[in-house]
């Protein structure tokens, strides 16, 4: 993938990958790659709170996680990844759910019709928005289509249109996110709407990166924004990489389980 570079192997706790400019310098993506590709259609990334917000695989009690198959559902249903420069303040209460931010840039679930690749950066346009509760945090879920390479692309502007073209699938939405125990606040939000909480929360990733609010253990370092007391040279985000441990060799092997069907049992 252009614009990227991978430590290691997949499937490893090690695993990462880390993006680059066109320089092939080492950047973060989370602060450094703009929040805008163009009017109205925004960039969307994989972003972390680790330094250099590099793409690596969750992890829980020392082993790697995965997302289990709740039929009908294989895995996610849609591309998923990140609004850079975008943050979900933990200490600012959402008016539209009554709860704070979640501490994570705000998530989109892409629904073009092409399968992006690991770490790709591409360009999105709006089209909704659900507002997810976990835990008692704001978790905001913008629906997104793509803008380039995609022959159906022009056909959305809005929320409604996905109802139109793509019957069902803003149904199984809330469906998959419903078996994953999250809880709604209100439905999917047009495209208005939509736009106005992604400024919000741009507003808010300002406020972060210009150390106006306390970051709680996000990792505020970049390349490219000059206001901030986080802002390093170059060399510094290329010593977070020098300062990884050799990348290992052999292969590792995806667990058997990953293919497991679970079934959401009812009450």
């Amino acid at each position: 993938q252009k614009g990227t570079e991978v430590h290691t192997v997949p499937f490893s706790l090690e695993y990462r990958v880390f993006f680059k400019n066109e320089k092939g310098q080492y950047v973060f993506p989370f602060h450094d790659i703009p929040i805008y590709a163009d009017k109205d259609v925004f960039h969307m990334v994989i972003a972390t709170k680790h330094p250099l917000n590099t793409i690596k695989q969750d992890v829980k009690k020392e082993k790697l996680r995965y997302v289990v198959n709740l039929f009908p559902y294989k895995g996610y249903i849609w591309n998923y990844g990140a609004i850079p420069q975008t943050w979900e303040d933990p200490g600012h209460n959402d008016k539209h759910t009554g709860c704070c931010g979640d501490n994570d840039p705000t998530d989109v679930c892409e629904i073009g019709s092409k399968v992006c690749a690991r770490g790709e950066k591409i360009d999105r346009k709006a089209l909704g928005i659900l507002a997810m509760i976990d835990k008692r945090e704001t978790d905001w879920k913008v629906i997104a289509t793509l803008t380039v390479d995609d022959p159906y692309a022009a056909n959305y502007s809005d929320i409604n249109d996905v109802k139109r073209l793509k019957p069902g699938y803003l149904e199984a939405t809330l469906d998959w996110v419903r078996r994953y125990k999250f809880a709604f606040k209100a439905a999917f939000k047009d495209k208005d709407f939509t736009t106005d909480i992604i400024k919000s929360t741009h507003d808010h990733w300002k406020a972060l990166v210009t150390k106006k609010i306390n970051g709680k253990g996000i990792s505020c370092m970049n390349t490219t924004v000059s206001e901030s007391p986080f802002k390093c040279d170059l060399d510094a985000a290329r010593a977070i990489v020098d300062a990884l441990p050799p990348s290992r060799e052999s292969a590792c092997t995806v667990p058997t389980d990953v293919d497991k069907w679970f079934h959401h049992q009812k009450n």
